[in-house]
């Protein structure tokens, strides 16, 4: 017989900041499987995910979202099981009573790499089209150069201390994401 894993309430878990004071995420989750609530400033629901390392969810979330991502509530659990961490998803989501932004309209912009081809000037876009694949892949790391630029100096803005780095083969196609 498992022992059957405990939900506990989404309002009975402790807000956790999302940067400790040497601005980095809290280190004891790296590796933790389990579901997490991201919250603003204000400690309104932003986003609830799960992971099998919740600690690489929190940095990618982060870097994807760093104006929303101030406090977090996390719950858990032993042994991977989709179907317990839904369910606990399913859970907070519905105690919450509306359901976030990230979980609906802006699930890409939480879940997915950045795409720094959003970020080009109409002169980068005519540019972009007349090119050959070279020069379009030069343009495109361009442009991702740029858009890492202001995500680090967000970042930093928000205090984050942790080493983040960007892999460098998305960059060619115009995307952001942490390796």
């Amino acid at each position: 017989m498992t022992a059957k894993t405990e939900i506990t309430s989404l309002k009975n878990l402790e807000y956790l900041p999302y940067l400790d004071d040497s601005g980095s995420i809290i280190e004891d989750l790296q590796g933790q499987i389990g579901v997490y609530a991201i919250f603003n400033s204000e400690k309104v629901l932003q986003f609830v995910g799960y992971s099998r390392d919740v600690y690489l969810s929190l940095k990618q979330h982060l870097v994807r979202q760093p104006q929303h991502c101030y406090w977090i509530k996390v719950q858990t659990i032993a042994r991977p099981s989709r179907t317990i961490l839904e369910e606990i998803r399913q859970n907070w989501l519905e105690e919450n009573g509306v359901t976030p932004l990230g979980n609906s309209s802006d699930e890409a912009k939480w879940n997915s790499a950045i795409d720094a081809k959003l970020a080009m000037s109409e002169a980068e876009k005519a540019e972009y089209e007349k090119g050959m694949e070279l020069e379009k892949i030069k343009l495109l790391k361009k442009v991702a150069r740029r858009v890492e630029e202001e995500v680090q100096e967000q970042l930093k803005n928000r205090g984050v201390q942790m080493e983040l780095r960007f892999n460098p083969k998305l960059k060619e196609q115009g995307l952001l994401d942490l390796k």
